[in-house]
């Protein structure tokens, strides 16, 4: 088999990888050429590189023998940045990918066969899961603030999170290259719980299909929640990411609804009015909102306001006239802002998020959770307050 040097010689070639590739026998395959060690010096094609590997690639044509061939050159400009700067998302890959067929191994086969099992299909990527898109937007969001700020480490980093042992660990790198995804950072915990980890992470928010670990994270003060599949999913951006939050004991404690269960809905909205100028105490993801208003101003300095990346939404069943000032004096006071406020006054949710279009939607209900499902939402559910002592599908409370 013919090989095709380096275009531009003379050059000295690279000192650990030649700078030669063997024909393809079929012309316009793409091969990957000088992806470890290469420099400027060692390789002209691909002037660029500074410290890693990243999704977009840059084409070469190369001519020889009557057949053509497109050597791609990955580049390295994306920087990882550290936990203490970054905005830290860890995903289970129950939720970044479909794994349905594997869990059915394990479940009805046990450990070893689902090991087994994983191992012969090591080189079969997994297809997406319901929290794809989102972390997708997630690294649309990184590029555009590398182009503004590019020595910021201000950034969305995801981590993979997966009770997974080490040797399913192959498939995974398989997949996310497959995928274009940029994510470097894993915990495979091989059965044991990942909470731990998490908070040594500085984790900003954890997305899971085990409820069970979604309230242990919750409990030790970690932004969680559990993802559901929808039963037909919508088509969201791929230029901006749009997150959309429920109120009550989701930003703000579960106050208010403590009241409505208790004492009725008459109590419940004089309980607001008279204590319309007493902020909401906080609920569990105030912080993730804070940490997308803090990329928000960034763009904002730059006079990105209007073509921002970032696009937040209040959808809450309360009413704008009876119960609505407090959420938003609260908000103001948090020094938070919501792009889009929807007060439905008790209104079903789904038909408003199915216009909204979100990569994402946290609420405490089922009840709601189910009803953006069924509208083709990804829904998420958030497993805290009194509204998880009542069934999914009884009224919800009006404060929602």
């Amino acid at each position: 088999m013919a090989s095709v040097p380096c275009p531009r010689a003379p050059v000295p070639p690279c000192p650990r990888v030649p700078c030669t590739v063997p024909l393809p026998q079929k012309p316009h395959t793409s091969v990957n050429i000088c992806q470890r060690d290469i420099s400027k010096r060692h390789c002209p094609l691909d002037p660029t590189i500074k410290t890693r590997r990243v999704k977009y690639q840059r084409e070469h044509r190369v001519f020889g023998d009557d057949t053509s061939v497109t050597l791609r050159f990955t580049t390295r400009l994306k920087t990882r940045p550290r936990p203490e700067h970054a905005v830290t998302i860890a995903v289970s890959t129950r939720v970044l990918f479909r794994t349905e067929v594997e869990q059915k191994v394990f479940e009805r086969q046990g450990i070893e066969e689902y090991l087994r099992y994983q191992i012969e299909h090591e080189n079969e990527p997994f297809a997406p899961g319901p929290a794809f898109p989102f972390v997708k937007a997630l690294d649309t969001v990184n590029s555009r603030l590398r182009e503004l700020y590019p020595q910021s480490e201000e950034l969305f980093d995801i981590i993979l999170v997966t009770y997974n042992h080490a040797h399913v660990g192959v498939r995974l790198i398989n997949t996310i290259n497959h995928h274009n995804l940029f994510i470097e950072r894993f915990c495979m915990t091989g059965g044991s719980s990942p909470i731990g980890y998490l908070k040594a992470w500085h984790t900003d928010l954890y997305l899971s299909a085990d409820g069970a670990k979604v309230r242990e994270a919750l409990e030790e003060g970690i932004a969680a929640a559990t993802m559901f599949f929808p039963e037909k999913q919508t088509e969201v951006s791929e230029s901006q990411l749009r997150v959309a939050f429920d109120g009550d004991a989701v930003l703000f404690s579960d106050e208010s609804e403590r009241i409505f269960k208790a004492h009725g809905l008459d109590k419940f909205f004089e309980h607001e009015k008279d204590n319309e100028d007493t902020l909401l105490d906080h609920g569990p993801l105030k912080g993730f909102l804070e940490a997308l208003g803090k990329l928000q101003k960034k763009f904002y300095a730059k006079g990105r306001r209007l073509d921002c990346p970032i696009r937040t939404f209040l959808v809450t069943a309360r009413s704008a006239a009876s119960s609505g000032i407090r959420a938003l004096k609260t908000l103001r006071a948090w020094g938070l802002e919501i792009d889009e406020a929807l007060f439905l006054a008790g209104a079903p949710k789904g038909p408003m998020l199915e216009k909204i279009r979100p990569h994402i939607y946290f609420d405490d209900q089922m009840f709601h959770v189910e009803g953006a499902a069924e509208m083709g939402t990804i829904a998420a559910h958030v497993p805290y307050g009194i509204a998880q002592h009542h069934s999914s599908r009884k009224n919800p409370a009006p404060g929602k």
